[in-house]
């Protein structure tokens, strides 16, 4: 992609001279999930740097851990009583019926997940989680046990804003991670590869920046770590290769905090991060190496802190490129939070109904399809998913069909409307102040508030004359307005960014 900033100056931030709604517009859609109006209005009166402040804040609200999750430590504790001098077929059963409740609890986590993704004071911080998650991947197909995916997130949220290499640190100790890459069956007579190649070119280098040896040598200082059945990881000295390593040309007794160490020494690592949020937060081509190596050895030079990176990629003059602006395909999760957002609904409490669109469209919270994470962009999109997008969009404008779900299914439909969360479905009374503004005044609305890109003129005019020819019938004017919004969001303008 030719970009006419140079290297040296694109990462400076946005002048003020060049903020206005759009800006704020693309930074609001590209940091979290949608960009509403009174957000952008807000956003455009305080000025890009208190915005960033706000959505990449010192203190963000964590993900809580779900009780259903929090309840499989202790039943994961009762199983391995319940184990012992049962026959292996009663063991089997008992197994079993274990995996099924954590399958269970992690369809319960990811909508509790979603629900405080779509949080308006969470959503950015959520998304920033989510992107780096896809880069310390690990998966529940795996795993198979909840809790000890909910503590890899929550290791990953913890440590978001931390010096990179200290989240690098923390994640080679996450118990999900351990198993996934298989850290634990490294042995002292037999390192494991695994770990050390992904750590190298997944997770701070980037392929093609480390040689065979240097993963080799690496396995061996990872050798000793070993997870215990309450899913605790802990280190067992005597299977730890204590000998002399070289890695990237240094030779010393290396542990595995060393080699992460050494490998965020490597000028790649100032620029894989950046690369990476290229990818998933503004384009599906790829800038310029020199453009991530100038914003790499600046975050290196702030001791890779990764709080100064969020702010100034999203503040940067190249991130508000025109030619970044409304060309970015949605992954299903935006794609689903920014509707959720846009018509202001709350997440159904209901698995079946969030996760299977999900799946449809192509991607399952808590388990990526590998260890390479979503690939994204244009792979998102394919007949089967854009059939899935429109449903989607059609079911949240219809009845909430209440009498369809099981009894389980109503009372967590009840306990969310407790709690004040009942928007399920577009209830169309809600667009009644539309009808105060003229078909061409709704349809300048509508296209703005919805849409990355100006649509064509002959698309705004053949709205704006739908919605005049029914201006004069309250009932038939509201009932256009809203089939206008259903159409506008089924567009191919509604899935990019």
């Amino acid at each position: 992609m030719a970009l006419t900033l140079t290297p040296e100056i694109a990462w400076n931030q946005l002048p003020d001279t060049e903020w206005n709604a759009a800006a704020a517009r693309h930074l609001l859609r590209r940091a979290g999930w949608t960009a509403l109006p009174a957000d952008v209005e807000r956003a455009t009166k305080d000025g890009l740097s208190l915005t960033l402040d706000r959505l990449f804040p010192d203190s963000v609200p964590v993900f809580e851990q779900p009780r259903q999750v929090a309840h499989m430590v202790t039943e994961a504790e009762e199983l391995q009583q319940k184990a012992q001098g049962v026959d292996e077929e009663e063991k089997r059963l008992l197994y079993r019926e274990f995996q099924q409740r954590s399958r269970n609890a992690i369809v319960d986590m990811t909508i509790h997940w979603m629900r405080y993704a779509a949080r308006p004071e969470s959503a950015a911080f959520a998304k920033w989680v989510l992107f780096l998650s896809d880069i310390y991947v690990v998966g529940y197909e795996k795993v198979q046990r909840a809790p000890l995916i909910y503590k890899h997130f929550d290791i990953i949220s913890r440590y978001a804003f931390a010096p990179a290499p200290l989240l690098t640190k923390a994640v080679s100790r996450s118990s999900a991670m351990v198993q996934y890459l298989d850290l634990n069956q490294s042995q002292k007579k037999a390192p494991n590869e695994n770990f050390a190649r992904e750590l190298f070119e997944l997770f701070i280098l980037g392929e093609g920046n480390y040689a065979e040896k240097d993963i080799k040598e690496a396995a061996r200082a990872y050798t000793g770590f070993k997870i215990r059945k309450n899913g605790e990881v802990y280190f067992q000295a005597n299977q730890h290769d204590t000998g002399l390593k070289t890695i990237f040309g240094e030779t010393g007794q290396f542990n595995g905090d060393d080699v992460i160490r050494l490998a965020y020494k490597q000028r790649a690592a100032g620029a894989f991060v950046p690369h990476e949020m290229v990818k998933f937060y503004l384009s599906d081509t790829m800038i310029d190496k020199s453009y991530l190596f100038s914003l790499g050895d600046q975050w290196k030079s702030k001791g890779y802190g990764l709080q100064w990176l969020v702010k100034t990629f999203f503040g940067s003059r190249l991130f508000f490129d025109q030619s970044f602006r409304g060309e970015y395909i949605k992954s299903p999760i935006q794609f689903y939070l920014g509707l959720v957002q846009d018509l202001d609904l709350d997440i159904i409490p209901v698995p079946r109904l969030v996760i299977n669109p999900l799946r449809q469209m192509g991607q399952v919270l808590f388990d990526p399809p590998n260890i390479r994470g979503w690939v994204g962009g244009h792979n998102w999109i394919n007949s089967t998913s854009l059939a899935a997008r429109r449903n989607l969009s059609e079911s949240l404008f219809a009845a909430f069909y209440e009498a369809g779900l099981n009894e389980d299914e109503k009372l967590d439909v009840a306990a969310a409307r407790a709690q004040g969360h009942g928007a399920f479905t577009v209830d169309a009374t809600r667009f009644a102040p539309l009808l105060k503004l003229t078909p061409d005044e709704v349809t300048h609305k509508l296209v703005t508030s919805l849409l990355a890109q100006n649509p064509t003129p002959s698309l705004k005019e053949s709205i704006s004359n739908y919605l005049a020819s029914a201006e004069d019938i309250p009932a038939e004017h509201l009932r256009r307005i809203k089939r206008s919004i259903v159409t506008l969001i089924s567009s191919p303008g509604y899935q990019l960014t």
